[in-house]
């Protein structure tokens, strides 16, 4: 257990995610982490159960005098997204978060923190195992594999839960609370390739694309940052015109992260290589100078290499680097009715080219169903004349925002209370579980909020201190205030 954020206050919280960061919980891959939550709600002689796909729920009785309140059922998502650093050493399948203090930020060494969703989970279970803080009857949902699919909510039942209110602890900024959010659809193009043997004479380049800040692909969407797969195709866009020949391509992974990284190794014939490296270099100083603001650290290397046997046809060179380029990616539209709000966007979040196979996967998100869909489909489209079949899985849909909730009334008054300023109440781009569960729980009343959380689904992600104290402080009067 991390010594150091043992100091930290609240101590409970703090404790609760050390313990919690212990337990690897990568997104379906949660076995480990659902039994520590087993144990834990049991130790405590509490209600405590999975329901049918690995969700843990655990009920507390009101403290006395409280018996007649609301139940308030608190919600937060048990798994992670697995982030690092290329130079950083490290299983998310065997091993638990390293975490440091820095300044007011707690940090993970070289990976994601899980401060998303772990902070709501760990203040959860500090209520949870608590003798002195008085509360309602509290139900606690602990959702799997929230990060790649939202299986848990939606395989969530109907008639489970009992709660009159439904807290979502998974926002990150301290200052709002979010009433909407998000839909969003995985769309996966795919096709196949006949490898073709190298000229005589080819001489090979590793290209690397690295030190992106890479983020959320909702939250984070609208920042500008750079993209791996866009910019990697941008420099081979270059080559196809001195006659290159891709090999092999890997650029980033999942599709909830914006793409940090990318690698690719390319033939061109010695007579043109002189040019090419010329124009690429001139394109590549290009591009650092267009994202200098928002990304200092990229890095482009182009290094010589050893040519490869086998390469792309120029036909399916030429429609994989066309069709990326055509795709969408990033904003595509805000809203009309919420100021500065993303309504939809896309990721590219992952180019593979190897082994006769080409896979590219991009997340498609909207706060307007229809808006969603027809990105996607415009995305299909691309891909589709590119000779890709397209297929498209996992959609779950937005959440609808209720300016005149009952809940969101009382939130209000209670942050302009305590911190002496009115709450920012928004609704986000990213794809919270309330919307899933609001199918089957309609009558629910749903808040959304969290301590401030930056770098979200990156190596950089860190959580503030003095945010998990506010954080905690508003969820401890919003308990002994609700009616």
């Amino acid at each position: 257990m991390n010594i150091e954020l043992l100091q930290l206050e609240p101590k409970m919280v703090w404790s609760n995610f050390s313990k919690l960061n212990a337990i690897p919980r990568p997104s379906k891959k949660e076995a480990m982490v659902i039994a520590f939550m087993m144990d834990f709600g049991t130790s405590l002689g509490l209600d405590t159960f999975t329901d049918d796909v690995g969700n843990v729920i655990i009920r507390k009785p009101a403290t006395i005098g409280l018996e007649d309140r609301k139940m308030i059922t608190l919600q937060s998502h048990l798994d992670m997204v697995h982030q690092k650093n290329k130079d950083t050493e490290f299983d998310f399948d065997t091993q638990g978060i390293e975490m440091y203090v820095e300044d007011d930020w707690v940090k993970a060494k070289g990976t994601t923190l899980g401060a998303d969703n772990g902070m709501g989970v760990a203040a959860i279970m500090a209520l949870l195992e608590s003798n002195d803080i008085s509360h309602p009857p509290l139900e606690a949902l602990f959702t799997v594999d929230e990060e790649t699919g939202m299986t848990g909510a939606f395989g969530l039942k109907g008639g489970l839960l009992k709660g009159d209110i439904l807290l979502n602890l998974d926002t990150e900024e301290d200052d709002e609370i979010d009433i909407g959010c998000a839909g969003g659809i995985d769309v996966t193009a795919v096709r196949t390739y006949n490898e073709k043997k190298s000229s005589f004479g080819d001489i090979g380049y590793a290209i690397t694309i690295s030190g992106l800040n890479g983020g959320h692909s909702g939250m984070d969407i609208h920042k500008g940052l750079g993209n791996a797969n866009k910019i990697m195709n941008r420099l081979l866009f270059v080559g196809s015109k001195y006659n290159m020949r891709l090999a092999w391509l890997e650029g980033g992974g999942l599709r909830n992260a914006i793409p940090r990284e990318s690698r690719c190794a390319i033939n061109i014939s010695k007579t043109q290589a002189a040019d090419f490296l010329f124009e690429l270099e001139k394109v590549s100083a290009e591009i650092k100078t267009e994202l200098a603001i928002m990304e200092p650290k990229l890095e482009i290397s182009i290094q010589p290499c050893n040519p490869a046997k086998k390469v792309l046809g120029l036909s399916v060179q030429s429609k994989l680097i066309r069709s990326i380029y055509a795709a969408q990616n990033g904003v595509y539209a805000m809203s009309a009715s919420i100021q500065d709000l993303v309504e939809t966007s896309n990721n590219i979040a992952k180019v593979s080219v190897k082994d006769g196979e080409i896979e590219i996967a991009c997340l498609t998100r909207s706060s307007v169903d229809s808006a969603k869909m027809d990105l996607a489909n415009s995305l299909k489209s691309v891909f589709e004349l590119a000779g890709f079949e397209v297929y498209f899985k996992g959609s779950y849909p937005g959440w609808k925002p209720n300016p005149n909730s009952e809940i969101l009334a009382g939130l209000k008054q209670i942050y302009t209370e305590l911190f002496k300023k009115e709450p920012r109440v928004v609704a986000c781009h990213a794809g919270l579980e309330c919307g899933i569960l609001g199918q089957n729980y309609p009558d629910m009343d749903m808040i959304s909020f969290g301590p401030t959380i930056k770098g979200a689904h990156s190596p950089d992600e860190r959580v503030s201190i003095r945010s998990v104290q506010k954080f905690w402080e508003f969820l401890l009067a919003i308990l002994q205030n609700t009616p």
